[in-house]
């Protein structure tokens, strides 16, 4: 699995006009999936994606994890972080396939 994660005050996506997923303070994680990856996998990934330790304390100091600021996820599934780029036309054959992913993304 690989993640792009990035810290946000609010953060919403939209398709065809609609809000499909809305958070406030928390993560918007891009998230690929490939063809290896398992449950372990995903669940590894989540407790580690919670557990950073990213957000400012009172101090100022980031120390505190979504959990502690009771923070939201916004998870985008995006196969396209397992694109090969070493031509020049893009390979996506190490991405999971979606009957594969999809279990993965909704654990």
């Amino acid at each position: 699995m690989r993640a792009v994660v990035q810290r946000t005050t609010g953060a919403s996506v939209t398709i065809d006009g609609n809000v499909v997923g809305k958070i406030g303070k928390g993560f918007v994680i891009l998230l690929g999936i490939g063809k290896e990856d398992t449950d372990d996998d995903a669940k590894w990934l989540a407790d580690r994606c919670t557990g950073l330790r990213i957000f400012e304390d009172a101090d100022g100091k980031m120390n505190l994890s979504l959990s502690q600021v009771e923070g939201e996820l916004l998870v985008i599934s995006n196969f396209t972080l397992y694109g090969d780029l070493r031509q020049r036309r893009p390979s996506f054959s190490n991405a999971a396939r979606p009957e594969q992913a999809i279990p993965l993304y909704e654990l």
